[in-house]
């Protein structure tokens, strides 16, 4: 219930905000600021369609978030070739996106291909430095841990660098155990089973993402075709000024 009345909350918001929204916003890059006090903030799940909004934002991180996020210098063939090889039908990505349609935040969880170990998945994650601190990766992580959960996977896995203190604090503020190996370190959580409740929440999760990114995309092409009718008005004023005598 609680969810299902944030879930209208949401859309009380969305509401208001495509009204106070002009052609200006719309084109503007939201990213930098505050984020509105929301009670949630919508997760989508991502289809191959959304590969390329997957190969801009990471391309967008710097060098030393790329590191941080893959473990090594990733250059931008190696991360043309990790968003190539993503299976969208085996694992599950994840996505926050701004007004603008721009991806801001993704996570990965990935599953085993060793049969062994059908019952793990690992999770990576990364934000654009302009959305920090706003707990989005800690968002991100809880999404992914209710999928997991809803799909029968009982170890959630984290490899990460040592010196990576915000993932790791995400993955021992959410039980896990973490196992630090010099540069490197490892985080376990175990998963419960899946409940009638948790199948529910990520159904009410999935649906209110959806209708986010239907709004945003909705507001975009109305004040496009707005923008687009005031354009050919000013065209016109200027037309008739012209040939005014």
């Amino acid at each position: 219930m609680e969810r299902i009345r944030d879930y209208f909350f949401m859309l009380l918001d969305a509401g208001r905000a495509l009204l106070r929204m002009g052609p200006a916003s719309v084109g503007a890059d939201t990213a930098a600021k505050p984020m509105a006090k929301t009670l949630l903030v919508p997760i989508r799940s991502l289809r191959p369609r959304h590969r390329a909004a997957v190969l801009a934002h990471l391309l967008e991180l710097s060098a030393a978030d790329r590191y941080l996020r893959f473990g090594y210098a990733a250059q931008d063939a190696l991360i043309e070739r990790y968003v190539d090889g993503l299976d969208f039908d085996r694992d599950q990505v994840f996505g926050i996106f701004n007004r603008r349609l721009r991806l801001i935040a993704m996570a990965h969880l990935a599953y085993a291909k060793d049969p062994k170990a059908d019952r793990c998945a690992e999770f990576g994650v990364s934000v654009l430095p302009a959305c920090r601190g706003k707990g989005l990766g800690a968002k991100l992580f809880a999404r992914a841990q209710l999928h997991a959960q809803n799909d029968r996977i009982s170890l959630l896995f984290i490899h990460a660098l040592s010196e990576n203190s915000a993932m790791l604090k995400i993955a021992r503020k959410a039980g896990a155990t973490v196992e630090r190996f010099g540069s490197e370190s490892d985080a376990y959580l175990q998963l419960p089973a899946r409940t009638l409740q948790s199948q529910m929440n990520e159904a009410v999760d999935v649906q209110i993402a959806d209708t986010d990114y239907c709004l945003k995309v909705q507001a975009q092409q109305f004040w496009g075709i707005l923008a687009g009718i005031q354009e050919v008005r000013q065209q016109i004023r200027q037309s008739h000024g012209k040939s005014s005598p």
